[in-house]
């Protein structure tokens, strides 16, 4: 590209106890082009973000901002110049209006200090206008949507002239619809020559927006290329040094005795009439669009939600439908979507984190036996490969695929004889997904039965034995051997789609 960069770093070095997050890091964003920054967890793209926006002071280096070296002293300074980064995780008040999240820190106010109310709003106004919000400015921020609040945040790029917006993960939790709204807005922020750093574990998304890649591994830059001129395995080498080629594992088709049935289950408003069943070392995946009652289903067999109707039946037995200390105590499992939300405490270490569900295992006398725990603690830190300082540190200062890891923990440490992963990959990178993948395969191997649910289709395809198609809270199809491909499965969900339409 011809143009000057807009914002340049040189030799960025950042280190935090023990880690040397950044080691030497030279990046740079040109005007008008979308910048992919890429990595496993842990590669360092966070911090060299947080160092731009003005979070985190770099130890060496310079940052070269519209030609001249520059200091960030904190967000609101990084703001003022014209970078923002949008947070995986919204930085919004919900209990604020929509115009006063957007000059939150910079409210206009007379010489006395006191707001001006209409110059707010009226600035707000411009603001989601220009990118053509279907919302104003006195709704409560609470009230809106994951993208709408997205869009929020974005509004702030476009009331303070950003010349640089970063992109944390932005589509974590947003619909395909949502997806291409916020895929629209980064063009047309593009076209007005912002520079975008786009952040982002989805390869395809990746290769749909971006102009250029570059590649973080162990905090060092391993290469910057022209995303036309690359390809996903080129890649991939470059963020975990091998090739995509045994990405997806599939364990062997050894199938034995029924270990789960369910027949006409169903919740009013989420599901009807669901049955299906695994055997052991079989992994059964699950697949539909958002809202097609995948979740809902696994939760009602472990007992999250009350079933209106239907039967289990375990090993062939006929069950009452379980609580979640039931389902445990059975030798269920349940990895739940939401790993922050649902699967971890997050301000407890991997230990506590792991022994959480099953504490009777690990006391004497109402007495918790340490020594015991901190063992089980190892054996799965070593098995899993999971990457933490000690036993102590809370999961939240750990990444995405590492706190996965301890959630896999804390159910494998109970020998489970069913395992219910809801989502495993989702918000991870490419190096934790394919080791996720390969103990998929590995469990079913060792005759656990897996029912796998997951949004990404070449994922289901790619670990399961048999895939259920759902739409709209039902099944719809079942495809397993030669008939297990992307055609039939999109031709099932879209088709029932198309039939509940008419």
């Amino acid at each position: 590209m011809m143009e000057a960069a807009i914002l340049k770093v040189r030799g960025i070095t950042k280190t935090f106890p023990g880690v040397k997050a950044l080691d030497d890091v030279s990046f740079d964003i040109q005007p008008g082009e979308v910048h992919a920054l890429v990595g496993e967890n842990g590669a360092g793209k966070s911090t060299l973000m947080k160092v731009l926006a003005g979070l985190y002071k770099p130890d060496g280096g310079e940052i070269v901002y519209q030609g001249a070296p520059t200091q960030v002293a904190g967000p609101l300074d990084a703001r003022q110049k014209g970078i923002l980064l949008i947070h995986q995780e919204l930085s919004l008040s919900p209990e604020l209006s929509v115009a006063e999240n957007i000059y939150l820190g910079a409210w206009p106010t007379n010489r006395f200090g006191v707001l001006k109310k209409r110059e707010l709003r009226r600035n707000a106004s411009a603001a989601l206008d220009a990118l053509g919000c279907g919302f104003g400015p006195d709704v409560r921020v609470g009230t809106l949507s994951v993208a709408m609040q997205q869009m929020v945040e974005i509004a702030r790029a476009e009331a303070f002239s950003a010349n640089v917006v970063i992109f944390d993960e932005p589509t974590a939790s947003l619909t395909d619809t949502e997806k291409d709204q916020l895929f629209h807005t980064i063009r047309g922020l593009k076209e007005r020559g912002v520079g975008i750093v786009y952040i982002s574990h989805k390869m395809d998304e990746i290769f749909d927006i971006t102009d250029r890649i570059t590649v973080l591994r162990d905090g060092q830059v391993q290469g910057t290329v022209d995303t036309c001129d690359t390809d996903l395995n080129r890649v991939t080498r470059m963020m975990i040094g091998r090739t995509l080629d045994a990405y997806f594992v599939k364990a062997k088709a050894e199938f034995g005795s029924e270990v789960l049935r369910v027949e006409g289950l169903s919740k009013s408003g989420l599901f009807d009439d669901v049955s299906f069943s695994v055997k052991e070392g079989e992994v059964l995946g699950l697949y539909g669009l958002v809202g097609a009652g995948r979740s809902e289903v696994v939760e009602t067999i472990f007992g999250v939600r009350r079933a209106d109707a239907g039967r289990l039946f375990w090993k062939e037995g006929r069950i009452d439908l379980p609580t979640p200390r039931q389902s445990i105590d059975m030798g269920m499992a349940l990895v739940p979507e939401s790993r922050k939300e649902q699967g971890l405490v997050l301000m407890m270490g991997g230990r506590e984190n792991t022994s959480l569900p099953h504490l009777r295992l690990f006391s004497e006398v109402s007495i918790m036996n340490k020594p015991r725990e901190l063992a089980v603690f190892e054996k799965y830190r070593s098995a899993l490969s999971i990457k933490t300082t000690g036993p102590d540190q809370a999961v939240s200062q750990l990444s995405g695929g590492n706190q996965q890891k301890f959630v896999l923990a804390k159910w494998l440490c109970a020998d489970p004889k069913l395992i219910i992963l809801d989502e495993p990959t989702r918000g991870i990178d490419v190096g934790s997904k394919s080791a996720i993948h390969e103990l998929i395969a590995d469990l079913a191997e060792r005759g656990l039965a897996v029912i796998v649910i997951s949004s990404e289709m070449p994922e289901v395809l790619g670990v399961s034995h048999r895939v259920l198609a759902m739409s709209e809270g039902a099944v719809v199809a079942e495809f397993e051997g030669d008939a297990l491909t992307e055609e039939h499965l999109i031709d099932a969900v879209s088709h029932h789609r198309g039939e509940a339409a008419a």
